[in-house]
């Protein structure tokens, strides 16, 4: 049914770039005699009939601005993106192209400022991922916003300037279900507790102390999913995540540990450095990383990447602490 109501959609949407003409066609059709059948076509409109959570679910695959153009296609759908729990704000949502990062900011704001002025209802998703949009201080005013709200999943993308430093009032957010962060600052308040309702995880071009980053994950005992990549502040990896069961990891370390992780079922590992050329890596990947393997009863696909270890530690390794069947996938690895 979706697949044909995107095909609806599609056509509706050709109307919409052709809004002024359709509607001079549409007024010089109703000053003629319509034919029956077509009369009675125009009353079964079908996207008008459309059931509400079937209209929703089209509007969440949407940007905001593509939400919004799209209140054209009837009365019904005339306010329904006031009330969308899911807001996307991407490259989409600005129509203009410019190399201005001062215009393409102001417009940027101007929208997400005027969608959360006008929005009614609770926000379960929001998205913010613009190439040309640096972090500050209008970014700290939509996480308090939204920390009021039973938000459930944030995603945040900065792809220039400097890590933003996220406010103290994203660690309120005990609702959230996902949390995905991209060139971000992470210091939690020393009065954060956790995410209790938290099940993924994705870190990508992070800052953070070993010591949060630990709290961060031991405070988090729903966790399923977890993603890791490319962070600086820690080098030890240390994993205590009882619901874990996904792991993905790629960056300069130490050593990974894992604690009460009996649910891990699949594990990427990547370290981006050769550990043949600097030793004091290659010491401590020799000797702790092996360790890690005798803690994942569960373990099913393993995938090692780049430096992680020699290939032949690794496989005189796991031929004696596992008896499950477990694929094992190599990318890179040193022979």
């Amino acid at each position: 049914m979706l697949l044909w109501v995107v095909e609806i959609i599609e056509n509706r949407f050709c109307w919409y770039h052709c809004l002024r003409e359709t509607r001079h066609k549409v007024y010089c059709l109703e000053e003629r005699k319509l034919p029956s059948s077509l009369a009675m076509d125009m009353e079964l409109d079908k996207i008008t009939n459309l059931p509400g959570h079937i209209i929703d679910k089209i509007l969440s695959l949407l940007s905001i601005r593509d939400a919004v153009r799209m209140s054209v296609l009837s009365s019904k759908w005339r306010f329904k993106w006031v009330t969308l729990p899911f807001l996307m704000f991407d490259n989409q949502c600005i129509s203009i192209s410019s190399q201005d990062q001062t215009l393409v900011k102001n417009k940027l704001v101007n929208i997400v400022d005027h969608v959360l002025l006008l929005h009614t209802g609770p926000i379960h998703k929001f998205r913010l991922s613009h190439r040309d949009f640096l972090g500050g201080s209008d970014i700290d005013r939509w996480i308090l916003y939204l920390s009021r709200t039973p938000i459930r999943e944030f995603i945040l993308e900065i792809w220039k300037g400097q890590h933003y430093k996220l406010p103290s009032c994203l660690y309120n957010c005990q609702s959230l279900i996902h949390l995905e962060l991209f060139n971000s600052l992470l210091k939690p308040p020393p009065t954060f507790k956790g995410f209790m309702s938290l099940k993924s995880l994705d870190l990508q071009h992070i800052i953070m102390a070993q010591d949060a980053f630990e709290n961060l994950i031991s405070s988090c005992p729903l966790l399923e999913r977890f993603t890791l990549m490319n962070f600086d502040g820690f080098t030890h990896l240390n994993i205590h995540a009882p619901n874990l069961q996904f792991f993905d990891t790629g960056g300069v370390f130490y050593d990974v540990n894992f604690k009460n992780t009996f649910l891990l079922a699949t594990v990427s590992i990547g370290l981006y450095v050769d550990i043949t050329n600097d030793k004091n890596l290659a010491d401590g990947n020799s000797s702790n990383l092996l360790k890690f393997f005798a803690h994942l009863p569960r373990i099913q696909r393993l995938e090692i990447q780049s430096y992680f270890l020699k290939v032949k530690i690794l496989l005189r390794l796991l031929m004696g602490i596992s008896a499950c069947p477990m694929e094992i996938e190599r990318s890179h690895w040193i022979p």
